[in-house]
């Protein structure tokens, strides 16, 4: 008979965030399949619990899946953890479970800690329909495209980002979506730092160029209302500007920027030449 495979939430932070079902799993099972081993580890002592480890992450996710699948197959049973929160959600997770569908392992979550429910539930907007889209490209060209095509997602939009990108990302978001669109920035959930932020897009800004980003960032950011929203012909410059500056023409700049608002490609053209 194929053993199971648990995947078990992690606090993201506070430590008393573990469910006592995830602890009795991390007790019972016969090896865990961690992100980071030493930051498992550490979760682990805490708890007072000793369980063999095996690595896995996005660069070894082939040759370590293949190997917990066999153990899997074998009759042993896994416990698979991120880092923190809840694993399989923008980490390499999902391959596993798939790998283990694929094979007839049978999976079964354990609820637990996830930073992008928890700051949903802090934002404070309307979010009885969002959509969670982790973090953005890393490719200015290709966030910007990403951006623009959520410009008029009527859902809430949650965005992970890390410290150092924090500010190109709030650059980013008042171009394609608006300076005054609402929005909460909460960085460090459930850690001693915690804060929220709820504001537009702009006021964020201007808040972190005078304050240092520091910790992880979760943005949640209104939908767009489908009217007042709409991009303006000068952020579509904005837009096209930015592509200039990555050395498009002025055409073809023009032109993804009136693929990413909406607006007439010629207008955008004639403002950009006459600069």
């Amino acid at each position: 008979m194929p053993g199971t495979l648990y995947i078990v939430a992690t606090p993201i932070g506070n430590l008393g965030d573990i469910t006592l079902r995830a602890l009795d799993t991390l007790r019972q099972v016969d090896f865990i399949a961690a992100e980071d081993t030493r930051v498992t580890l550490r979760l682990l002592n805490h708890f007072e619990i000793r369980k063999p480890l095996v690595s896995y992450y996005e660069q070894n996710s082939v040759e370590s899946g293949e190997k917990i699948l066999s153990r899997l197959l074998a009759g042993e049973s896994c416990a698979l953890v991120s880092d923190a929160g809840t694993p399989a959600i923008s980490d390499p997770g999902r391959a596993l479970v798939s790998l283990c569908a694929e094979n007839g392992v049978e999976v079964f979550s354990l609820p637990g800690a996830c930073a992008a429910i928890s700051a949903v539930a802090l934002s404070g907007l309307d979010v009885a329909r969002f959509c969670f889209e982790g973090f953005l490209s890393t490719a200015k060209r290709t966030r910007r495209e990403r951006l623009g095509e959520l410009s008029q997602e009527r859902r809430a939009i949650v965005i992970y980002e890390a410290p150092h990108k924090l500010r190109a990302t709030l650059d980013d978001l008042c171009e394609c979506f608006g300076e005054e669109r609402r929005c909460a920035v909460c960085r460090e959930l459930t850690k001693l730092h915690e804060q929220t932020l709820r504001t537009t897009l702009g006021q964020a800004r201007k808040y972190f160029a005078e304050n240092e980003p520091r910790g992880e960032f979760v943005l949640v950011i209104s939908g767009s209302d489908g009217g007042g929203d709409k991009p303006t012909l000068e952020q579509a410059l904005a837009l096209a500007r930015s592509y200039r500056e990555d050395g498009l023409s002025a055409s073809e700049a023009a032109r993804r920027a009136a693929g990413d608002t909406g607006l007439p490609r010629g207008a955008i053209y004639r403002e950009l030449v006459r600069e």
